[in-house]
């Protein structure tokens, strides 16, 4: 392992050590990596530091000639001078040149050879080799052999700060790319999701060039394969109900569809731990094991048994593991056209019935408005569930205009006659601190029934507020839950949060009304 050379980027560390086992980097993670323990079901438990979540705010995208004119500029994708990057990605350099030891990861995005691209991971921490080695595509022998020059970079040199005096800098931590170099560089955080995301915008950034839809979404396919597909934010469900037992997964979170069908681009999955439990999630649950990296977990000093239940550290702790620990999971990768696609939001209001179906036009209008709620430690700084519009249900990932996602969506949809539902895994009753979550079990009876097509010709009524389709019945779950205002004991209240929420949605969309077409303008809320 330690002949392998970095010197085309200038780096020249006394031990680069290329796809490590495992076994190895747990190895050296418990020698050298403070807070590195096994967990009692063999997990790596692994400390991500002061940063326990994405910094969306500290993110930039290089202003250079190959993607200036592609790149939709903004609060999501800030322009970064080709000169700051230069002085950040000579810092990141500087300080892999400082260490001892050099980990190297390299791998494949996208499961689908037409599209797939090679990946290389510089870093300084074990457990960032681990979680990527679990989260990339893992060659065989024969491919590592041949991997030759990669497509993209990440230079991970998150133990050291960000210098705060370039132009643009916020913060000591920066997250850049830089398109026309294939490059990415991190500094001040050492949250391993940001590898994962990095790797997901360069994906939404070249995919679209190709006619291809890159999505923020799950995946999994029924014993006839009819496969479904899931949108969502963080929190919302996207890895929870992708991991049925009776489907197999083709991935929890990333993935593309194109001429020929689906494919995921990640070899892993990454999912919230808060919570975690053997009776709600018995295959998440049970994929935490060997080759598993836990974060930021609080666990019995003596025992080593986790518990899912404390947030003292964040309310952001996560598991990554390799999506083959998942029983069912398929592989490779990859699935036919979707049959079902389904909206996932965790409304805070308590205003969103747990299942409605969408026409097109509002399936385009709830893609482009991607309403859900920013779930407790998902974001630094959230520290409980608010109100959040995330264009095509994953804004911080977008590179293009998300009318761009949106029309090629749209072209999907129509060609392959996929049905569009939008489910509620949010609150019910009431708002939240006065209502509940919605029952695990009923939205899992609420997505068997999408998937049976128990939902397709059952009688349905019309959201007066809304205007989309709600089911009046649904196999497992009580009338009264399907329609939210029957589970508030106060009508009006739940009237005047309806009439509230109709506004966010209008206020919301005003952005992106130029290009919108009146089919879609007219598919939002009524006020």
């Amino acid at each position: 392992m330690s002949s392998f050379s970095l010197a085309q980027y200038g780096l020249n560390p006394k031990h680069v050590f290329r796809n490590a086992s495992p076994a190895w980097l747990y190895e050296f993670a418990l020698k050298h990596e403070p807070g590195s323990a096994i967990s009692a079901t063999g997990a790596l438990i692994a400390m991500s530091g002061e940063k326990t979540g994405r910094s969306p705010k500290d993110k930039r995208i290089v202003d250079e000639p190959t993607a200036r004119e592609d790149v939709w500029w903004g609060p999501v994708n800030i322009k970064q001078p080709e000169a700051a990057f230069d002085i950040l990605r000579d810092r990141a350099l500087d300080y892999l040149n400082t260490r001892e030891r050099i980990f190297v990861v390299d791998g494949f995005a996208g499961w689908d050879p037409k599209y797939q691209i090679k990946v290389r991971v510089i870093t300084t921490r074990a457990y960032h080799a681990l979680f990527m080695h679990n989260m990339l595509i893992r060659p065989n022998a024969e491919e590592l052999e041949r991997f030759d020059e990669p497509d993209y970079v990440i230079f991970n040199s998150g133990e050291f700060p960000s210098n705060r005096h370039v132009e643009g800098a916020t913060s000591r931590t920066s997250v850049s790319l830089h398109f026309g170099r294939r490059e990415m560089v991190v500094l001040g955080t050492q949250y391993a999701g940001e590898m994962k995301k990095g790797v997901f915008t360069i994906m939404h950034y070249l995919m679209p060039k190709n006619g291809v839809l890159s999505m923020h979404c799950s995946a999994n396919e029924g014993p006839g394969g009819q496969v479904a597909i899931f949108f969502g934010l963080s929190g919302t469900g996207k890895t929870t109900l992708s991991a049925d037992p009776r489907r197999a997964l083709i991935g929890d979170d990333e993935h593309c569809w194109t001429d020929e069908g689906v494919f995921n681009i990640e070899g892993g999955c990454y999912a919230k731990a808060i919570n975690l439990s053997p009776r709600d999630e018995p295959e998440i649950y049970n994929a935490i094991k060997f080759g598993s990296v836990l974060e930021n977990v609080v666990y019995d000093r003596q025992t080593h048994v986790v518990d899912y239940t404390k947030t003292t550290l964040t309310e952001n702790t996560r598991c990554s593991y390799p999506i083959e620990f998942i029983p069912n999971a398929k592989i490779p990768c990859v699935g036919g056209h979707p049959e079902n696609i389904i909206f996932l939001t965790a409304d805070a209001f308590g205003v969103l019935p747990p299942v409605a179906q969408l026409t097109p036009e509002q399936a385009m209008y709830h893609f482009i408005s991607g309403y859900t709620a920013k779930v407790a430690g998902t974001e630094v700084g959230v520290t409980e569930p608010e109100p959040n519009f995330s264009a095509c249900f994953g804004a911080p990932f977008l590179v293009w205009h998300p009318a761009r996602y949106a029309e090629l969506l749209a072209a999907k949809i129509e060609k392959h006659k996929a049905r569009v539902w939008l489910v509620n895994t949010g609150w019910t009753g009431g708002p939240y601190g006065v209502g509940h979550r919605m029952k695990l079990s009923h939205t899992r009876a609420i997505i068997d029934a999408i998937h049976g097509g128990a939902l397709k010709d059952v009688p349905k009524v019309e959201d007066p507020r809304f205007g989309f389709q709600i089911p009046t019945t649904c196999p497992n779950v009580p009338a009264e839950v399907l329609q939210p205002k029957n589970t508030w004991s106060d009508e009006d209240a739940y009237e005047k949060q309806a009439l509230k929420l109709a506004g966010l949605f209008r206020k919301n969309f005003e952005k992106y009304e130029s290009g919108a077409s009146e089919a879609i303008k007219n598919a939002g809320p009524r006020l």
